[in-house]
């Protein structure tokens, strides 16, 4: 099914490339993405919802010279696809001449990733979804809780044709369940997990984990704000490399000046390594990108030190370099993206992490995150779903959600301890591998009284 699925992708991919080359162009490209997606809801502790749908669409990418035009269409018709090179083609003869236009890729051999597509994910049925919601609810059920959530599954392929000679399909899967429990005295909890296959979930541990953050969380106190030591768990360290990734390990960002990175530049301790790799198995793996360039593992970070940014092709070409495989569909002002962020596991249990604070904070997860100041990666944001107070290594009790304004640089130089777990989660666009973290400092700015 996964050849056949890639096979049929490339097809047409292939026919619509054949429509564009009609119309004259210099180059062109179809990116075609299909979708099988079905999903679970659960609100509560009763599932209220299951949908399936499927999406097809066709990204033509159409050159005249150094201008370049954009169309996409979910219709995969002869006539569907003459419209949509003819729409290409006419926006590629309006639009404004691009003077630094790199030209569309090669071809570059592309290895399959094995480890990207499980069977059982492809196939899950709502019963298997159900029996995941039905081991969260019963955790919740046995906790005095509400459960709140959904189970996904999904089959996405990607295929890419271009006049260069590029051909390339894949196919790969996507679940996750996540659920937010609610508890009495205003108590809140979260968990979640991300796999390639669905049965590799574990639905009881996240549904007592979210059950039991949220009986954890009842009757929070109000503490001030100030800088305080923290631990955070795996979803809030999500955040950190999101946002890294967005605001500065973008060859784009670099070239414009608005990035962070330098490269040899020490902006971590020396316990930080995050790589960008789309073949690790521990991930949500992909095999190429959106322009059908193989994705090659980018270091970003090497024990603190900057080392590395991601490329698509258009600005590898401006640093002379080749394209790390990072493109995302045209049109794309955004630049190239890290989406499959990976950081090194350390030596400490979380026990052993909690432990270390003599007096802070364990922060579940943010919530509502944004830039301030992109250049020093400032982010203002909320806690959510679980904030504790620790004393003397030990849990005392929940406090009230904090807001904080923080530099994700600053925090990254101050880890002083890295889990040796870590989990699978799905970030901004892509996948994410994360252990959790100690900070030795985390500025909290305002207090909340919900």
């Amino acid at each position: 099914m996964n050849d056949e699925r890639a096979h049929d992708a490339l097809a047409l991919a292939e026919r619509a490339l054949g429509h564009a080359m009609r119309e004259g162009p210099s180059e062109a490209e179809v990116l075609v993405m299909t979708e099988d997606a079905a999903l679970t809801r659960f609100a509560n502790s009763q599932i209220h919802q299951n949908v399936a749908e499927t999406n097809v669409v066709v990204n033509l990418r159409f050159v005249v010279g150094t201008r370049v035009g954009v169309a996409s269409s979910g219709r995969t018709d002869e006539e569907g696809l003459k419209r949509l090179a003819a729409s290409a083609a006419a926006i590629a003869r309006v639009v404004e001449e691009l003077p630094d236009w790199a030209g569309l890729p090669e071809p570059t051999p592309i290895e399959e990733i094995v480890e990207a597509y499980a069977p059982a994910t492809a196939e899950a049925s709502p019963e298997l979804r159900a029996d995941g919601v039905r081991a969260v609810i019963a955790a919740a059920d046995t906790a005095g809780v509400t459960a709140y959530g959904s189970f996904s599954t999904g089959t996405e392929t990607t295929a890419v044709a271009n006049s260069k000679g590029i051909r390339a399909g894949g196919t790969r899967t996507v679940a996750q369940l996540l659920t937010v429990s609610m508890g009495p005295g205003g108590g809140t909890g979260y968990a979640e997990s991300a796999s390639v296959d669905a049965t590799a979930i574990d639905a009881a541990a996240i549904g007592r984990e979210s059950a039991d953050k949220a009986r954890a969380t009842a009757n929070a106190v109000t503490i001030e704000a100030g800088d305080y030591p923290v631990v955070l768990e795996e979803y809030a360290v999500v955040d950190l490399l999101d946002m890294l990734g967005y605001l500065g390990f973008s060859a784009l960002a670099v070239q414009e000046e608005r990035s962070f990175v330098e490269i040899g530049k020490r902006i971590g301790s020396d316990l930080v390594t995050i790589v960008d790799d789309g073949r690790d198995p521990a991930g949500l793996p992909m095999a190429f990108d959106y322009e059908g360039v193989p994705k090659q593992r980018v270091t970003l970070l090497e024990r603190g030190v900057c080392a590395g940014v991601v490329y698509d092709v258009q600005t590898a070409a401006k640093d002379g370099v080749t394209s790390t495989g990072h493109g995302l569909p045209a049109p794309n002002a955004y630049g190239p993206f890290p989406l499959n962020g990976v950081m090194a596991a350390g030596d400490a249990s979380r026990d052993e992490l909690i432990g270390g604070l003599d007096r802070g904070l364990l922060v579940t997860r943010f919530h509502y995150t944004n830039p301030v100041h992109p250049k020093l990666a400032i982010i203002t944001g909320m806690t959510r779903d679980g904030t504790f107070l620790v004393e003397g290594g030990r849990i005392v009790g929940p406090v009230k959600n904090l807001r904080f304004t923080q530099s994700y640089l600053d925090a990254m130089a101050g880890v002083v301890g890295v889990a040796r777990e870590r989990k699978t989660l799905k970030g901004f666009l892509g996948g994410v591998v994360v252990p959790a973290l100690r900070l030795e400092g985390w500025t909290f700015t305002g207090t909340t009284e919900h």
